[in-house]
């Protein structure tokens, strides 16, 4: 099972961090406008390769007999492994490649309320939420931990989704093959 969940989670991990990678561009230009769709539809096509990390282990590990009890532990191992991967990439970038990148989320977040026709009150509401946001995001542990957060509920439904596609249970053995059953001793 772990060369399973190690190839396929590093593999998931790999294509969300490099979509997350394209968001760069975004976070540096300071508008964030489709950042969260590039984002977001990382997070779902790496957890299609849950499915086929599951169903390799049920054809190549498990002789093409898989429990959905152990499809499932496969797929959320998968993507445990994905989602480590994706916020270990998103505390990189944010720390070292756009160091002022909480900065920015403010400025865009109060400017967005400012936009809307909101009243000062409102708007300073709004900075001071974002502000306090920022401080936490700015701890590494912390923002690691938001972060997880995205990945794993996808993860995790796309784990449920293909133990209950993938599972296939053993066929019953034929009445009497090795066994004594029926057979009057």
């Amino acid at each position: 099972m772990k060369k399973t969940v190690l190839i396929f989670g590093l593999a998931s991990g790999a294509l969300s961090a490099a979509m997350m990678a394209g968001t760069v561009p975004f976070m540096l230009d300071g508008s964030f406008r489709n950042g969260h769709l590039v984002g977001y539809t990382s997070i779902v096509l790496a957890s299609l390769l849950v499915f086929f990390g599951v169903r390799s282990y049920r054809e190549r590990v498990s002789g093409a007999h898989l429990t959905f009890r152990r499809g499932l532990a496969v797929g959320v191992s998968i993507a445990a492994v994905s989602a480590v991967c994706y916020a270990t990439t998103w505390v990189v970038l944010s720390t070292l490649v756009v160091p002022d990148l909480w900065d920015k989320v403010v400025a865009c977040m109060v400017d967005q309320k400012r936009a809307s026709g909101a009243s000062p009150q409102e708007i300073e509401t709004t900075a001071r939420q974002a502000r306090q946001y920022a401080q936490w995001a700015e701890n590494p542990v912390i923002s690691f931990a938001m972060t997880l957060a995205e990945p794993l509920p996808i993860g995790l439904l796309a784990s449920l989704i293909s133990a209950a596609i993938l599972r296939r249970r053993k066929p019953p053995s034929p009445l009497g093959a090795g066994t004594t059953r029926g057979v009057e001793a």
